[in-house]
């Protein structure tokens, strides 16, 4: 190829580099999106280099689109916050043929009688959704799903996948928001933990965890590195120009909306198909199902839409979860396998937790050799011994279980399993205790000793990853407990880059990496800050239903039981966790330390109740209604300003009786819960 001389002048090196950068683009757009490369690898890189050759050399006429804005820029101290204009929304999973009926069912019982509708069928990938943002077809800004609600900017880091177009293909409009899946290909994953394991580096544990984690590098050139891709799958947010208010897209159905994104120069998965019936969906995903193993990206299931975008809005979303649109997830794949031990593993919490030890068995496409076998109560049940032939599958693709034992496949010589008398790391003593609801309680081992080493580091694990302290790995943690630098997790923001610079195996940029990501993630959010104390039962949501109940940590840990026993959807045994939590001395003085060593905890929004007839009462409801879904019945409580609770408690106000009530009935009998049969319900929130 001939080069730009040295001798020629500005005009033409700035026409040179503006036909450089229309031929990558077109380059990138018929690989990314046509499937249909022009020229080979090598021809593309060598206009990718001279282009970046001319830039370097001539800074002066480098801008927004060129292809440097993808791997440069100075690493961030921080990422910002982003407020999504229209919320990110997870969705509803379904597991069999049965469940997609129910959902056909709920949702036509909310349509107009008569309405005919099809469906829209695409792959739900295995990544990171993210939004973007393009303003006069240039990309302006990208960020994270957060927490529906609010994200965090990481455009740099999207800048660095070339399936993300710069410019859109005109014409385009004035203001446009897309979302879609940032994921890593299968090969990269592999390739990525060979280099890593040379280098002696922790390896990557899968394809959507290593895509999720390169996005939130502060520096670009690390994300570069990671090679990810991107396939777009919704507009939803368009501005033509002359109009001053944002709405939906110009187009009819779903999957026109996938037309539009090609034709706007985005990469959108091909295996996708608009079905008439629920029965040609099914056939559609088994089809996925067979050939999903050899897709070049990590997929678990289907994402079906309700294809018309006016019966979407008719539906519209409840919760955190539309109406519309369900992912169906394939049922996990078994194996057969023959337990050679059994070990507990001790959690944060101090819980022992039984693990089943086998010889490495394949299963979704990955060797395992460990499975959980969840509690003793679960052992009994399935009469698990050592030696015993059992199944297992890797549920949701993730995590591995053990679900089935093969009783005719006994030799004699299979040894029952007993419970632990002692903790297996500390030696402490264990206690057995009944967790759950009662009637819904099972048996657990706890190890007694609060210093336990295994409970201490998976506590701190857990901390560090509510805090999306990414760069601090298990084996981190480890080398800096045994180095002395941290006792617990309150002790990672004492660090400085000198404490970690000078121990072996590390240096001065990975220490700069682990105390620069340290001091960006100092600021957290009440929920998220909840979450990572660990308390027993407190889960994510659960974390952000206390957020939002009392806006503030100060007002959480002076807070009575009956204070948190009353807000919807925490039970008896999680408001007693959270209330005997901040009671204990050790978790207060650990709570201080934390915010003495620099935690900023945001305030949470007080999530204000809507006025109605039931004035903030708490309603649940047993057997079926007539004249309502289930659905419906939730939608009409929070409507009607009442909180929609799942158990009886004494701090319940109505039972709402269908026909053949469950046991609910009793309990709210029992404890004096005042009834209501469907006709006094309508009445009550007419």
């Amino acid at each position: 190829m001939n080069k730009v001389s040295n001798g020629v002048n500005n005009q033409e090196i700035k026409k040179r580099i503006e036909k450089l950068r229309e031929q990558i683009k077109d380059l990138r757009y018929r690989y990314h999106v046509l499937d249909d490369p022009k020229v080979s690898d090598a021809v593309y890189d060598s206009l990718a280099r001279e282009l970046k050759d001319l830039e370097q050399k001539n800074p002066e006429f480098t801008g927004l689109n060129s292809l440097l804005h993808r791997v440069a820029g100075k690493p961030l101290d921080k990422f910002q916050k982003v407020k999504h204009n229209v919320r990110m929304l997870s969705l509803n999973d379904a597991f069999s043929k049965v469940e997609m009926e129910d959902w056909q069912k709920r949702i036509s019982k909310l349509l107009p009688q008569n309405t005919v509708m099809d469906f829209f069928c695409e792959l739900k990938l295995d990544g990171l959704a993210v939004s973007l943002i393009y303003e006069d077809g240039k990309f302006t800004r990208g960020a994270t799903r957060g927490d529906g609600l609010v994200g965090e900017d990481i455009t740099l880091n999207l800048k660095t996948i070339s399936a993300i177009p710069l410019q859109l293909n005109s014409p385009y409009p004035e203001y446009l928001e897309v979302r879609g899946e940032a994921v890593m290909a299968k090969k990269v994953l592999v390739e990525l933990n060979s280099k890593y394991q040379k280098a002696g580096k922790p390896i990557l544990a899968n394809t959507r965890n290593a895509a999720a984690g390169s996005l939130r590098q502060l520096d670009p050139k690390l994300a570069a590195e990671r090679n990810l891709d991107f396939f777009a799958f919704d507009i939803v947010q368009t501005r033509q120009p002359g109009n001053q208010t944002t709405g939906k897209p110009e187009a009819e159905t779903h999957s026109e909306k996938h037309q539009l994104l090609r034709r706007l120069g985005f990469k959108v998965d091909n295996h996708e198909q608009q079905c008439k019936t629920l029965d040609e969906v099914m056939e559609f995903a088994g089809k996925i199902e067979k050939i999903r193993k050899d897709f070049p990206f990590g997929t678990d299931g289907v994402v079906v839409s309700v294809n018309s975008l006016e019966l979407q809005s008719f539906l519209g979303v409840v919760g955190k979860a539309p109406r519309y649109m369900v992912a169906y997830k394939y049922p996990a794949e078994k194996a057969t396998t023959i337990i050679t031990g059994i070990f507990f593993n001790v959690g944060r919490t101090g819980v022992l937790t039984p693990v089943a030890v086998f010889e490495p068995t394949l299963v979704a496409g990955s060797n395992i050799s460990k499975a959980t076998l969840h509690n003793m109560d679960q052992i009994d049940r399935l009469g698990i011994r050592v030696g015993d032939t059992v199944v297992i599958q890797k549920a949701g693709d993730v995590i591995p279980e053990v679900v089935e034992v093969l009783p005719k496949m006994r030799m004699g010589k299979e040894k029952k399993i007993n419970a632990p008398k002692k903790c297996p790391v500390c030696g402490f003593a264990v206690e057995k205790r009944e967790i759950g609801e009662k009637g819904h309680a099972s048996t657990a081992y706890y190890c007694l000793n609060p210093k336990c080493p295994a409970k201490n580091l998976r506590m701190i694990a857990h901390f560090i990853n509510a805090f999306e302290i990414y760069e601090i790995g298990p084996k981190i943690i480890e080398r800096f407990k045994d180095e002395g630098l941290i006792n617990d997790a309150a002790d990672i923001f004492t660090l400085k880059k000198e404490d970690i610079q000078f121990l072996e195996r590390f240096g001065e940029k990975s220490a700069e990496n682990i105390i620069t990501s340290v001091d960006a993630h100092r600021k957290v959010t009440l929920s998220r800050f909840i979450y990572s104390l660990g308390i027993l039962h407190v889960g994510e949501e659960t974390a952000i239903d206390l957020a939002e109940h009392f806006g503030s940590l100060d007002k959480l840990m002076h807070a009575s039981f009956e204070e948190i026993d009353v807000i919807p959807n925490i039970g008896n045994a999680v408001a007693k966790s959270a209330y005997q939590y901040f009671r204990d001395k050790h978790n207060l003085d650990f709570i201080n330390r934390l915010i003495k060593n620099g935690v900023a905890i945001e305030k949470q929004e007080v999530r204000i109740k809507k006025q109605g007839p039931l004035g903030a009462k708490k309603i649940v409801v047993t057997g079926t209604l007539k004249t309502m879904s289930r659905e419906q019945v939730k939608a009409a409580v929070r409507n009607a300003g009442g909180d929609w609770t799942s158990t009886v408690s004494k701090n319940t106000d109505y039972i709402v009786v269908g026909s053949e009530p469950g046991s609910k009935y009793e309990t709210a009998k029992n404890l004096g819960v005042k009834t209501l049969d469907e006709k006094a319900f309508l009445k009550l929130i007419e």
